[in-house]
């Protein structure tokens, strides 16, 4: 049995609704297993009006700063003077509460192919998936990955808050550990007649600025084909090789 690494990193729950969809799809393909993984946070994040927003869906009220050229204006606590914190969130635990596990080098190294998924930041990947990924220089010393196949997946608020730059962030990285990149092809029907997410480069979901769009019908069509092509690719190469 081989097994497709789904890599995902989830604030509100979108990005962790595909990579379950992408596992269906990856296992409709006989021999082949998904192994779901996730990243932990590294900061605290923020919602669009600027609060805090924790993994249960609380919040904590920006922070003012009352002096300086900056006077009268509001920013997040960890960017308010003293309260700037450091690189890694203190409060992220080794086990996540609840959901998948968080990803380890050694599957990376066990998978036969990669499904790499991240909500959009400023059109980038969030930096708890980029921050995991940093963390894989021996892996692209040893060439570790190198032939395995890939696929990429994102969830935006709005229907042009930066998926396919996010979908394209996320390949730089793959590229360069020698990961064979595969996307969406036309043939699949449900691209042609979305109304919402879905991109040749990858699986896409539109949640809403509040996260509450539901993945449509279309959106879990192509994330299934996109996790059954994955693991099609990656079932040929583990049984008859390059």
């Amino acid at each position: 049995m081989h097994e497709i690494l789904v890599l995902y990193y989830s604030r509100h729950g979108a990005v962790r609704a595909m990579a379950q969809q992408i596992a269906r799809g990856v296992e409709s393909v006989p021999g082949m297993q998904a192994r779901l993984r996730c990243v932990p946070p590294v900061a605290p994040d923020y919602d669009v009006q600027g609060r805090t927003t924790a993994m249960d869906g609380g919040s904590a009220e920006r922070e003012a700063v009352p002096t300086g050229t900056n006077a009268g204006a509001v920013f997040p606590p960890n960017v308010a003077g003293s309260r700037m914190s450091g690189a890694t969130d203190p409060a992220a635990e080794s086990i996540p509460a609840s959901g998948a596990p968080y990803a380890t080098a050694k599957d990376l190294r066990e998978c036969a192919g990669l499904a790499l998924g991240s909500p959009t930041r400023f059109g980038n990947m969030a930096a708890p998936l980029k921050h995991f990924l940093d963390s894989t220089g021996a892996l692209w010393i040893s060439g570790t990955l190198v032939g395995k196949p890939a696929a990429v997946f994102t969830s935006t608020s709005t229907q042009h808050g930066g998926q396919e730059t996010t979908l394209l962030s996320m390949m730089l990285p793959l590229l360069h550990h020698g990961m064979l990149l595969l996307g969406v092809p036309y043939t699949e029907a449900a691209l042609n007649r979305t109304a919402s997410g879905g991109t040749p480069y990858g699986a896409s979901h539109v949640a809403g600025l509040k996260n509450d769009n539901p993945l449509t019908a279309d959106e879990k069509e192509l994330c299934q084909a996109l996790g059954k092509r994955l693991a099609s690719v990656a079932h040929q190469l583990a049984t008859h090789g390059t």
